[in-house]
């Protein structure tokens, strides 16, 4: 979208994180890091705004405070429900394949649908989050609709369907299927892994404790 060009390197978060890491993001110790002129930027939206303002072209904050001022406010409810739902969802389907308890399972999958029931009530008519373009907060819920797909696939869930939210998966299609977005996906395969490994983690923690 800005055409900036940049070097990417990709972060082994298991079982050792880099002396990079550490040493750029030593509070929170996670990615993503951006690093600009030998100054490090973290956290996801703050990273996205930072681009915006260094990089004026092809703006991806909208130009009106009031737009500008909702785009952040959707931006930070996604980001502070997404981490933790995507925790509930695999601690919750792994507590139930070792104890056969389903009400945490169906806790954790209603709280789900109801994030995802609200950004599917943001669509409606419209063909973006925010108006007719792309823009942060399409940025953000991409981010949260692709977690929550290749998870769900990796636990053994079923909580966001085309039969449920149906602008919800149309969008999420026609917006990955934009060539600038196709290209900067995590790959499919690499990301389902990672969370299938994350998920026998977890429940082998659960059999010990059980």
């Amino acid at each position: 979208m800005k055409s900036v060009k940049y070097e990417y390197s990709e972060e082994d978060m298991f079982p050792n994180k880099s002396p990079a890491l550490l040493k750029h993001n030593p509070v929170h110790k996670k990615v993503p890091v951006l690093i600009h002129n030998g100054k490090p930027i973290m956290e996801s939206n703050v990273i996205l705004e930072y681009i915006d303002e260094t990089w004026k072209d092809n703006l991806i904050l909208p130009r009106d405070p009031y737009e500008r001022a909702m785009a952040r406010f959707w931006a930070k409810f996604l980001d502070e429900k997404v981490i933790i739902l995507i925790l509930k969802l695999m601690h919750a389907n792994s507590l139930e394949s070792c104890t056969s308890i389903g009400a945490e399972r169906e806790k954790a999958h209603e709280e789900a649908r109801q994030l995802l029931s609200t950004l599917e009530g943001e669509l409606k008519g419209k063909k973006f989050f925010g108006g007719e373009t792309v823009g942060f907060v399409n940025l953000m819920v991409d981010f949260v609709e692709y977690w929550v797909r290749v998870i769900q696939e990796a636990v053994g869930a079923n909580v966001l369907t085309e039969g449920e939210f149906p602008l919800l998966c149309k969008w999420a299609e026609e917006f990955q299927n934009c060539l600038v977005i196709k290209e900067n996906l995590p790959p499919k395969d690499k990301f389902l892994a990672f969370f299938k490994v994350q998920a026998e983690m977890i429940t082998s923690f659960y059999k010990e404790k059980a």
